[in-house]
Protein backbone atom coordinates (compact mmCIF):
# COMPACT_ATOMS: atom_id res chain seq x y z
CA UNK A 1 0.00 0.00 0.00
CA UNK A 2 1.25 3.47 -0.80
CA UNK A 3 0.51 5.91 1.98
CA UNK A 4 -0.12 9.43 0.75
CA UNK A 5 0.57 12.71 2.56
CA UNK A 6 -2.19 13.55 5.06
CA UNK A 7 -3.48 9.99 5.39
CA UNK A 8 -0.21 8.46 6.55
CA UNK A 9 -0.63 9.03 10.30
CA UNK A 10 -4.26 7.87 10.39
CA UNK A 11 -3.56 4.84 8.17
CA UNK A 12 -0.49 3.80 10.15
CA UNK A 13 -2.42 4.21 13.40
CA UNK A 14 -5.15 1.97 12.02
CA UNK A 15 -2.59 -0.61 10.85
CA UNK A 16 -1.16 -0.74 14.38
CA UNK A 17 -4.57 -1.93 15.61
CA UNK A 18 -4.50 -4.94 13.28
CA UNK A 19 -3.14 -8.29 14.44
CA UNK A 20 -2.78 -11.66 12.71
CA UNK A 21 -5.88 -13.74 13.28
CA UNK A 22 -8.25 -10.77 13.53
CA UNK A 23 -11.42 -10.94 11.48
CA UNK A 24 -12.28 -7.71 9.66
CA UNK A 25 -14.87 -6.46 7.20
CA UNK A 26 -13.78 -4.73 4.00
CA UNK A 27 -14.83 -3.84 0.47
CA UNK A 28 -13.21 -5.15 -2.72
CA UNK A 29 -11.66 -2.22 -4.60
CA UNK A 30 -9.77 -4.04 -7.35
CA UNK A 31 -9.51 -7.56 -8.79
CA UNK A 32 -6.09 -8.36 -10.28
CA UNK A 33 -4.54 -11.55 -11.69
CA UNK A 34 -2.45 -12.02 -8.52
CA UNK A 35 -5.16 -11.18 -5.99
CA UNK A 36 -7.78 -8.81 -4.69
CA UNK A 37 -7.28 -5.39 -3.10
CA UNK A 38 -9.64 -4.41 -0.33
CA UNK A 39 -10.40 -1.23 1.57
CA UNK A 40 -10.30 -1.80 5.33
CA UNK A 41 -11.47 1.45 6.90
CA UNK A 42 -9.21 3.54 4.67
CA UNK A 43 -6.24 1.17 4.56
CA UNK A 44 -5.57 -1.19 1.66
CA UNK A 45 -5.26 -4.93 2.16
CA UNK A 46 -4.41 -7.70 -0.30
CA UNK A 47 -5.95 -11.16 -0.56
CA UNK A 48 -3.54 -13.15 -2.76
CA UNK A 49 -5.05 -15.72 -5.16
CA UNK A 50 -4.18 -18.79 -3.01
CA UNK A 51 -6.06 -17.22 -0.09
CA UNK A 52 -9.32 -16.61 -2.00
CA UNK A 53 -10.92 -20.05 -2.04
CA UNK A 54 -10.39 -23.77 -1.54
CA UNK A 55 -11.84 -24.50 -4.97
CA UNK A 56 -9.98 -24.21 -8.24
CA UNK A 57 -10.69 -21.17 -10.39
CA UNK A 58 -9.21 -19.45 -13.42
CA UNK A 59 -9.81 -15.81 -12.49
CA UNK A 60 -10.29 -14.07 -9.14
CA UNK A 61 -13.43 -12.42 -10.52
CA UNK A 62 -15.08 -15.87 -10.34
CA UNK A 63 -14.83 -15.58 -6.55
CA UNK A 64 -15.32 -11.86 -5.79
CA UNK A 65 -16.45 -8.66 -7.51
CA UNK A 66 -15.43 -5.01 -7.13
CA UNK A 67 -17.68 -3.36 -4.55
CA UNK A 68 -18.46 -6.62 -2.75
CA UNK A 69 -18.24 -6.53 1.04
CA UNK A 70 -16.26 -9.42 2.53
CA UNK A 71 -15.26 -10.71 5.93
CA UNK A 72 -11.57 -11.65 5.90
CA UNK A 73 -8.88 -12.71 8.34
CA UNK A 74 -5.67 -10.71 8.82
CA UNK A 75 -2.64 -12.91 8.06
CA UNK A 76 0.09 -10.36 8.74
CA UNK A 77 0.76 -6.64 8.88
CA UNK A 78 3.98 -5.03 7.63
CA UNK A 79 4.09 -1.59 9.24
CA UNK A 80 7.32 -0.57 7.46
CA UNK A 81 5.72 -1.07 4.04
CA UNK A 82 2.19 -0.31 5.27
CA UNK A 83 0.92 -3.62 3.83
CA UNK A 84 -1.78 -5.93 5.10
CA UNK A 85 -2.10 -9.54 3.94
CA UNK A 86 -5.60 -11.02 4.19
CA UNK A 87 -7.34 -14.36 3.69
CA UNK A 88 -10.88 -15.15 2.65
CA UNK A 89 -10.17 -18.90 2.57
CA UNK A 90 -9.11 -19.01 6.24
CA UNK A 91 -12.71 -18.34 7.25
CA UNK A 92 -14.13 -21.11 5.04
CA UNK A 93 -14.46 -24.77 5.99
CA UNK A 94 -11.64 -26.93 4.65
CA UNK A 95 -13.37 -29.38 2.28
CA UNK A 96 -10.48 -31.86 2.63
CA UNK A 97 -11.08 -32.24 6.37
CA UNK A 98 -14.79 -32.79 5.85
CA UNK A 99 -14.18 -35.49 3.25
CA UNK A 100 -11.55 -37.21 5.38
CA UNK A 101 -13.94 -37.32 8.35
CA UNK A 102 -17.02 -38.53 6.52
CA UNK A 103 -16.43 -39.92 3.05
CA UNK A 104 -13.46 -42.33 2.98
CA UNK A 105 -14.61 -45.48 1.15
CA UNK A 106 -17.72 -43.76 -0.18
CA UNK A 107 -18.89 -44.21 -3.78
CA UNK A 108 -19.79 -41.04 -5.65
CA UNK A 109 -19.88 -39.53 -9.12
CA UNK A 110 -17.95 -36.56 -10.41
CA UNK A 111 -16.61 -34.98 -13.58
CA UNK A 112 -13.10 -35.54 -14.91
CA UNK A 113 -11.28 -32.23 -14.46
CA UNK A 114 -7.92 -33.15 -15.96
CA UNK A 115 -6.38 -36.02 -17.87
CA UNK A 116 -2.65 -36.64 -17.36
CA UNK A 117 -0.17 -39.39 -18.26
CA UNK A 118 -0.54 -40.78 -14.71
CA UNK A 119 -4.35 -40.99 -14.81
CA UNK A 120 -7.48 -38.88 -14.54
CA UNK A 121 -8.42 -36.31 -11.91
CA UNK A 122 -12.04 -36.27 -10.78
CA UNK A 123 -13.81 -33.57 -8.74
CA UNK A 124 -15.42 -35.22 -5.72
CA UNK A 125 -16.43 -32.00 -3.95
CA UNK A 126 -16.08 -28.26 -4.41
CA UNK A 127 -12.33 -27.65 -4.11
CA UNK A 128 -11.34 -31.33 -3.90
CA UNK A 129 -10.07 -33.56 -6.68
CA UNK A 130 -8.70 -37.06 -6.58
CA UNK A 131 -6.62 -39.18 -8.95
CA UNK A 132 -7.67 -42.40 -10.60
CA UNK A 133 -4.35 -44.05 -11.53
CA UNK A 134 -3.88 -45.03 -15.16
CA UNK A 135 -3.59 -48.67 -14.06
CA UNK A 136 -7.32 -48.61 -13.22
CA UNK A 137 -8.25 -47.97 -16.85
CA UNK A 138 -8.46 -50.95 -19.21
CA UNK A 139 -5.75 -50.74 -21.81
CA UNK A 140 -4.75 -47.32 -20.52
CA UNK A 141 -7.82 -45.81 -22.20
CA UNK A 142 -8.38 -42.56 -20.30
CA UNK A 143 -11.74 -40.74 -20.18
CA UNK A 144 -12.40 -37.33 -21.70
CA UNK A 145 -12.40 -34.17 -19.60
CA UNK A 146 -15.84 -33.32 -18.16
CA UNK A 147 -16.97 -36.96 -18.49
CA UNK A 148 -18.75 -38.11 -15.31
CA UNK A 149 -17.30 -41.15 -13.58
CA UNK A 150 -18.42 -43.19 -10.59
CA UNK A 151 -15.54 -43.61 -8.16
CA UNK A 152 -14.69 -44.87 -4.68
CA UNK A 153 -12.48 -42.81 -2.37
CA UNK A 154 -9.63 -45.23 -1.59
CA UNK A 155 -7.06 -43.12 0.22
CA UNK A 156 -6.74 -39.56 1.52
CA UNK A 157 -3.45 -37.85 2.37
CA UNK A 158 -4.38 -34.62 4.18
CA UNK A 159 -0.79 -33.49 4.61
CA UNK A 160 -0.14 -33.44 0.86
CA UNK A 161 -3.78 -32.84 -0.12
CA UNK A 162 -3.91 -35.91 -2.32
CA UNK A 163 -6.67 -38.40 -2.83
CA UNK A 164 -6.56 -41.78 -4.56
CA UNK A 165 -9.76 -42.88 -6.27
CA UNK A 166 -10.80 -46.15 -7.86
CA UNK A 167 -13.29 -46.81 -10.62
CA UNK A 168 -16.48 -48.56 -9.55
Amino acid sequence: MVVEGGQSDAVLEFLRTLEPGQVRRGVVTSVERFGVFMDLDGADGLVRVPELSWRRFEDASEIVQVGQELVVMVLYVDLERAQVSLSLKALQSDPWLEIARTRLGEVLAGPVTKVAPIGAFVAVADGVEGLIPISDFRGGQLPAESQNLTVRIRDINLRHRRMKLGLV
